[in-house]
């Protein structure tokens, strides 16, 4: 089958396509076209299958809770890669850069200062009515004043290729063992094509995530106690959880696995208890200290939150950091890049309406079927309203909910994601994507993985990437 045949039978939405422009195949991929046209129909088709088989017995699975019979899935995998170039990698990374510095700069403000509501910059209610802004950890000071340690920031890209950051995942960020094992499945399927194209490595991750745990030690000793706290075996991520206590060789730990005393962290081990300097949690906030949230939590530590204060043990990521990624507080991140860094955003946000503005609302709602409408607190595509795909029942249900709280909801007009690539039901078929980068913050500064997640929408036409909502995911490749 050759790189002509493949584009023969390539089908287009009226979308940005990465692969092709209006008449020609875009340069980047011309060298992967000509590979995979050296290969039949047949054998892609056993890669496709090859590839399932490794993340079976891998065990890379994902939960889907709203499945009623709550089993595990393997994370569909695409075996074409998506191909980001250097140059637009650079815009990307200056982006992200700058934004987390705004983020982490504006979560310190909102749990001292408040500078930014004084100013009036953002509205003193938005913040208040916030359900994760956190005040029983106001006045804490965090190491090196780091808030977001890990983030994941998703971008997409709309018409003539311009990307948008869609939103900021900065509490508990999940993917990034996907990123990292899509990488790994490649290498196995095409082991020549990586070095052919000049693809940079993501396999640092890892080491690069333990350098910053270490550093955040509260204790100025040679072996710092870095542990990875997870709900247990049956949270949707526990795969990742696992693996990457694998990849950083540190315990994975649950909340009965801890003890507080005297205001410090012990983990119960063979030999005693082992003081703990820095926990990567994977729980959220209202589970971490049943003394300080919700009392009937047995997921995290009683009286963390007094060790945490007191400055002895570190929490990656800091605890209270929804308040920024909010849906109706990422609005104004363009606000706090400007207030906060006095520059003009790199990479623009998606035009947002908020709910409760009532002209606002009353637009969204004249316009409705050129609208998403979503929860401002809801994530992994649920509580949200695709306006041009619902019924006049949906829309009308959906209105009623935005009216009894305009807070909880915001409005954005559908982009239409650009599209890539995959191999699906033997042919090349066009679908839309987004990308999800992981950074990495720590005292020297912001790291940021040459690559990162990319989210397929696998049903045709789909705009949903989630894997809850039926998405899988490529490697992605950024080249030199």
């Amino acid at each position: 089958m050759t790189a002509e045949q493949l584009l023969a039978q390539y089908s287009r939405f009226n979308a940005w396509d990465e692969m092709m422009g209006s008449d020609a195949v875009r340069e980047p991929y011309k060298a992967l076209l000509q590979s995979i046209g050296q290969l039949s129909i047949e054998e892609l088709e056993q890669k496709h299958l090859q590839a399932s088989e490794l993340f079976m017995s891998q065990g890379i699975t994902f939960t889907v809770y709203s499945d009623d019979a709550g089993i595990e899935r393997i994370f569909p995998f695409d075996i074409l890669p998506r191909i980001i170039t250097s140059a637009e990698w650079s815009q990307i990374e200056s982006g992200i850069k700058q934004r987390l510095k705004a983020l982490n700069l504006f979560l310190k403000d909102i749990y001292h200062s408040q500078l930014i509501i004084k100013d009036k910059v953002i509205p003193a209610s938005l913040i208040s009515s916030c359900p994760h802004f956190t005040r029983e950890v106001f006045g804490i000071n965090v190491p090196y004043d780091i808030y977001i340690h890990i983030s994941g920031i998703d971008l997409i890209r709309g018409e003539e290729g311009k990307f948008y950051i869609l939103e900021d995942n900065l509490r508990t960020p999940s993917g990034v063992s996907y990123m990292l094992e899509n990488r790994e499945v490649t290498k196995r399927l095409f082991p020549d094509l990586l070095t052919e194209n000049h693809v940079r490595m993501v396999n640092n991750y890892p080491l690069l995530l333990h350098s910053i745990l270490l550093s955040l030690s509260p204790r100025a000793i040679k072996n710092p106690v870095a542990v990875i706290l997870t709900p247990g075996v049956f949270n949707s991520a526990y795969y990742e959880h696992t693996f990457l206590a694998r990849q950083m060789g540190i315990p994975l730990v649950e909340g009965s696995d801890l003890v507080v005393n005297n205001h410090k962290v012990f983990m119960k081990t063979t030999r005693g208890l082992a003081q703990v300097d820095v926990i990567y949690r994977r729980v959220d906030d209202e589970f971490l200290d049943s003394l300080t949230f919700r009392p009937d939590s047995i997921l995290g530590v009683p009286g963390l939150i007094g060790a945490y204060r007191k400055g002895n043990v570190a929490i990656v990521n800091a605890v209270g950091n929804g308040v920024a990624d909010d849906k109706a507080v990422y609005a104004y991140v363009p606000d706090m890049i400007k207030y906060y860094l006095n520059e003009e955003p790199i990479l623009p946000n998606v035009p947002t309406y908020q709910m409760n503005d009532p002209e606002a609302r009353e637009h969204v709602f004249k316009n409705i079927n050129k609208m998403v409408l979503k929860r401002t607190n809801q994530s992994g595509g649920y509580g949200m309203l695709m306006g041009n795909s619902a019924s006049e029942k949906e829309i009308d249900e959906f209105k009623n909910k935005v009216l009894e709280n305009p807070r909880e909801f915001i409005a954005q007009p559908i982009i239409k994601l650009s599209t890539v690539p995959c191999f699906i039901d033997g042919k090349i078929q066009a679908r839309h994507v987004d990308l999800r980068p992981y950074a990495l913050c720590g005292p020297s500064g912001i790291e940021i993985v040459p690559g990162g997640l990319t989210r397929v929408a696998l049903r045709e036409g789909s705009l949903v990437v989630n894997s809850s909502q039926g998405g899988g995911s490529k490697d992605t490749w950024i080249i030199d």
